[in-house]
């Protein structure tokens, strides 16, 4: 049945459909989760009534349900205007958080993970209790690597007019956003829409997470006064082993040169986390970094201490530099993420530092909220708030209420969609699966807007 252009009786008042339909898509922009009842009855003019004596739409429903809608649209609203939002520091260089916040006893987080799993288990559905999170979500973790660092890496990255000087930078940035974690705590796994949204002077960063069952999470970052494009897609598939969990971290990262036509992609490390002998958390694994315009590639291999800790070194990097074709290497990298990388030159033996974790880490600050108005609904700073202000008082069971509450409602939402048919579209990013069962996304839009939470700067 047509019914654009119906008319919906409310009281003395007459809706259109057209504003009908209006409300429906504010509100799934300004909450994709709220229920809305598709199947409302429409009606007709009152002299329409006068003829037909009956509604147009007959789906069980009167026009109270067009009223409903309305109060739904204006409770969003004000909840809109009255949001909560918790932001927290960025993680140190020591891989805490500076707040009020304390992990259980060590022993105690050993042997709860050691009770909730067993070797060979897909961690992918396994919960942690609230004693175990960092009062973040994994989005803003991952943001954070972005847009919060002491000195703007990101940037030096287009600065160079020399194509070698520009890798080397890429290399430099690339390390920069490796972090420190805390044994037996970890980030909130992002809901299904979950949004982030930062900017960073000129720097606008955006993030969702367009999948949850594999966790996979999209970034889109531009800097359109310094023509800089980022482009990541992550999947992580943790896998427990008796003795440790190691996270490969599935995906590409791209980023973009604009004004100078230059692509670069790279991986990410994988993260483990060892529980025997020695308990720590550390990234390994092989990183490469490829231009095809350029011509030159890098390969780095993050590396923790032995399974007794008595060998290796903790938090080490090294690699090289070498032209793609020729395979010719230009520079051999060495140091440790946390401290200082070095580049040392084939051709002359001379050693220059081209990374110094104090400076990425040093002056970082807190993002601040610049127009409440502007936040989603979905922002993780907004969807953890009351689980976020629950840990930082070490208030357990208001935290563990605060994260079912987030969970629970997400599941309902999802059973909801399966048994309608309906399935979920990223509202950022278009998503394709490779063939090999991996994720690639592109943003929708070209650049990234202005956030309403910013960074402020140093």
């Amino acid at each position: 049945m047509k019914t654009v252009g119906l008319i919906g009786k409310l009281g003395d008042q007459t809706i259109c459909y057209q504003i009908y339909s209006h409300l429906l898509t504010q509100i799934s922009t300004l909450n994709p989760f709220i229920k809305i009842p598709l199947n409302l009855s429409i009606h007709s003019s009152s002299s329409y009534q006068k003829k037909k004596k009956k509604p147009l739409c007959t789906a069980g429903h009167t026009s109270l349900d067009i009223y409903c809608l309305l109060c739904s649209f204006q409770m969003l609203r004000r909840s809109e205007n009255e949001i909560k939002i918790v932001l927290t520091r960025p993680l140190s260089l020591n891989g805490e958080l500076e707040v009020d916040y304390k992990a259980p006893n060590l022993i105690h987080r050993i042997l709860s993970l050691f009770k909730n799993v067993r070797p060979g288990s897909d961690l992918t559905h396994f919960k942690l209790p609230p004693q175990f999170n960092v009062p973040k979500s994994h989005l803003q973790c991952y943001g954070e690597t972005v847009y919060c660092n002491g000195s703007d890496m990101l940037r030096r990255c287009n600065q160079a007019d020399n194509s070698l000087d520009r890798f080397m930078s890429v290399v430099a940035w690339s390390i920069s956003t490796l972090r420190p974690l805390v044994f037996g705590v970890a980030p909130y796994n992002p809901i299904f829409g979950e949004t982030h949204h930062v900017s960073r002077a000129t720097l606008n960063v955006l993030l969702e997470q367009i999948s949850h069952h594999p966790p996979v999470s999209a970034l889109h970052a531009t800097d359109e006064e310094h023509n800089i494009e980022l482009v990541w897609c992550h999947q992580c598939a943790p896998n427990f082993n008796g003795a440790w969990v190691e996270t490969e971290v599935r995906g590409k990262r791209q980023l973009k040169l604009l004004s100078r036509g230059e692509t670069y992609e790279m991986n990410s490390p994988n993260l483990l986390i060892k529980f025997l002998p020695l308990p720590g958390v550390d990234w390994t694994g092989n990183v490469t970094i490829s231009c095809k315009e350029n011509g030159l590639e890098a390969e780095l291999r993050y590396g923790p201490k032995s399974f007794f800790g008595l060998r290796g070194s903790h938090r080490s990097v090294k690699g090289k530099v070498y032209e793609t074709a020729t395979k010719r290497t230009l520079f051999q990298l060495n140091g440790h993420w946390d401290r200082t990388v070095t580049a040392k030159d084939n051709n002359s033996g001379k050693s220059r530092v081209i990374y110094n974790a104090e400076e990425v880490f040093s002056g970082m600050k807190t993002p601040v909220v610049n127009d409440l108005k502007g936040v989603r609904s979905t922002e993780s700073a907004a969807v953890w708030s009351e689980l976020s202000e629950a840990i930082m008082s070490q208030n357990w069971e208001k935290a563990k209420e605060a994260k079912n509450a987030v969970e629970g409602k997400q599941r309902e939402v999802l059973r909801e969609r399966e048994l309608k048919g309906t399935p979920w579209v990223p509202q950022h990013f278009s998503v394709t699966c490779t063939k090999d069962g991996g994720w690639e996304c592109s943003p929708i839009q070209q650049w990234v807007p202005p956030a309403p939470i910013v960074l402020p700067l140093s």
